[in-house]
């Protein structure tokens, strides 16, 4: 189980263009990994936008910003086109990553059920350790959230 302060699971994914990232290449920073269920969906177009909006400030934070999903490294390639975010998203696929942080889950939508992504954010310390978890996200001003325990980490 993943919890904070511990260690933040490792991982290896590609981005939208598809080259590999993994979180040992980002020691020494702060990370925001925020997973969402689907690119080009109200929900996260709306928290890629408010993360978009609010970009020059984790900036100032030292702050990394990575969205991660189970679409495709396509998918991924014209979600950040369309809406011009400036900040990388990676394809789980094989849903490897997700399950690793728990938030592969059973979900439900009009009486049916299904397994899809629960929308979580955690934020990683620059030694690799899980300093804030944000599960359940409501997307409004939930970029605020995260910015403000953001700060806490200086």
């Amino acid at each position: 189980m993943v919890e904070e302060g511990k260690k933040a699971p490792a991982f290896s994914l590609k981005d939208q263009d598809g080259k590999k990232l993994s979180l040992n290449e980002l020691k020494g920073k702060n990370i925001v990994l925020y997973f969402y269920p689907k690119d080009n969906t109200s929900g996260c177009t709306k928290e890629a936008c408010n993360f978009r909006d609010e970009f020059p400030k984790f900036g100032k934070l030292k702050a990394v910003i990575l969205g991660v999903s189970p679409d495709s490294v396509d998918s991924h390639k014209k979600f950040a086109a369309k809406y011009n975010l400036p900040f990388t998203l990676l394809s789980d696929e094989n849903k490897v990553v997700v399950e690793k942080y728990g938030v592969w889950q059973e979900k439900s939508m009009y009486g049916r059920k299904y397994m899809g992504v629960v929308r979580s954010t955690f934020i990683i310390d620059k030694e690799g350790k899980i300093r804030k978890i944000f599960r359940k996200v409501k997307v409004a001003d939930h970029n605020k959230e995260v910015m403000d325990a953001l700060k806490e980490l200086k």
